[in-house]
């Protein structure tokens, strides 16, 4: 996921979308994006599909995208909530030891002991570190900064990330 449709831009159908991640390039520099139903976030099977016809930065943080087939105001505001996605082979590889959210998202966490957190279940952008917002089989959320001192280990393959077992990280059951 690289964003999420805010809503529309103006009357000829732009939508405003919030960029997820460090800044707007992926999203501006793609052909194409999928929008995919916010309930199934990026598990969702058949995102809608749309090239990508123009566009440009917004207020801090958005993007404005004109989209095909989305031609007025009432077709724009019709995709607000929508996840903003792009085909992997899209984007540019990462330097060693840097993801990209969508890698993240749907991860399990697992203390370093091995007990088992819960699954990324979105990502926050603070400022200072994102927070990986890890939702536990009770349903409860847990907040942790993917600061080097707490995220330990990454392994996108495997679907998993380590985190230490820092008093107060965790809500105790």
């Amino acid at each position: 996921m690289l964003g999420r449709v805010l809503g529309p831009h103006g009357i000829g159908g732009e939508v405003r979308v919030r960029v997820y991640g460090d800044g707007p390039e992926n999203l501006l520099g793609a052909r194409e994006v999928g929008l995919a139903d916010p309930e199934r976030g990026g598990d969702d099977p058949a995102p809608q599909h749309h090239e990508i016809e123009g566009g440009g930065t917004g207020r801090g943080g958005e993007v404005r995208l004109r989209l095909a087939g989305i031609g007025d105001r009432a077709a724009a505001a019709g995709l607000e909530g929508r996840l903003v996605t792009v085909p992997a082979s899209e984007l540019p590889d990462l330097p060693q030891g840097e993801y990209y959210w969508y890698e993240l998202v749907g991860c399990e966490v697992r203390l370093e002991e091995g007990t088992a957190i819960g699954e990324v279940r979105e990502i926050w952008e603070t400022g200072a570190h994102d927070v990986l917002v890890v939702q536990d089989a009770r349903g409860r959320k847990h907040l942790i900064p993917t600061a080097r001192e707490f995220v330990t280990d990454i392994d996108p393959a495997a679907r998993t990330i380590t985190v230490s077992a820092r008093p107060g990280l965790v809500a105790a059951d």
